[in-house]
């Protein structure tokens, strides 16, 4: 029974808060400079893991695989959330980036049939081109108002780099780190991507930290949920299940944010999105089907 609510309750849980990242995205513009932001969040998230890890006396990992834990954490945190930070700051439209992102599934996908020999039936492609569609409808009046301005090469290599970091990333969670206690290996993997934002944003010279309500807040959120929540969920799905079927509930995040920012930030919200949103829906629904 605890499975079954599991398998249906973690999905979910994972897209809604893992949906808010846009958000937090946004309520720093202007209050934080992101290398600095994320440095500050991975530094804390590390505290916060390591923190549980011996509260419940966790398994530490061996001092060989850190290597492998570390770089997993400078995969799916340092350059997938900080590449993706860093190009919309550079004017990259965050509904570009989102766009981008709906390429990491599809990726997964092909490369876990390789390694893994994780079976991927025709109705997962099928479902995967219908959510990806209603992420561009949902995302189309951003799309249409993004400049090509922003399209440099070295903004849009970052935003590509971001993709192939996350679905690295989430890969490598399948291999003998999924042996490794969740706790303890998060604290690793956090200061993983805590190497990779410092130096970067100490080389170009990030100064931008405006105390207050809203930068605490979504530090908070996003240390307590983004990490402590959405990312262990992520891996905890990964480690149990097929990489594939699992990632392609990041299709559903772009949509949610919509909802978000019409709901937080009196964003308009027309009927083609919310046609968009269905389509996504379906499309994630086909391509989790047994």
């Amino acid at each position: 029974m605890l499975p079954a609510v599991s398998a249906l309750f973690a999905p979910a849980l994972f897209v809604v808060i893992w949906s808010t990242g846009f958000v937090v995205a946004r309520a720093i513009d202007g209050v934080a400079a992101p290398g600095l932001f994320l440095l500050a969040r991975f530094l804390a998230s590390a505290v916060l893991f390591a923190l549980l890890a011996l509260a419940t006396r966790a398994a530490w990992p061996a001092w060989r695989t850190w290597p492998k834990h570390l770089l997993a954490g400078a995969l799916l945190q340092g350059l997938y959330v900080g590449g993706g930070y860093w190009a919309v700051s550079r004017g990259l439209s965050p509904a570009v980036m989102a766009l981008l992102g709906t390429l990491q599934p599809m990726l997964t996908a092909l490369i876990a049939q390789r390694l893994f020999g994780e079976p991927v039936a025709r109705h997962f492609w099928g479902g995967l081109l219908v959510g990806a569609v209603g992420v561009a409808l949902v995302l189309s009046p951003r799309l249409s108002a993004a400049g090509g301005d922003a399209l440099t090469a070295g903004v849009l290599a970052a935003a590509l780099l971001s993709v192939l970091a996350i679905t690295a990333g989430t890969l490598i969670q399948k291999t003998s780190l999924a042996s490794a206690d969740l706790l303890s290996a998060s604290t690793v993997q956090y200061l993983g991507g805590a190497l990779v934002v410092g130096p970067v944003a100490w080389v170009i010279g990030e100064s931008l930290w405006n105390p207050g309500a809203t930068l605490w807040g979504a530090l908070a959120w996003a240390v307590l949920m983004l990490s402590g929540v959405a990312t262990t969920l992520l891996v905890w799905m990964v480690r149990r299940g097929s990489a594939a079927r699992v990632t392609v509930l990041i299709l559903l995040a772009p949509p949610l944010a919509a909802v978000q920012a019409w709901w937080l930030f009196g964003s308009s919200l027309s009927a083609l999105q919310l046609a968009g949103f269905a389509l996504a829906l379906g499309g994630v629904l086909l391509c989790r089907r047994t």
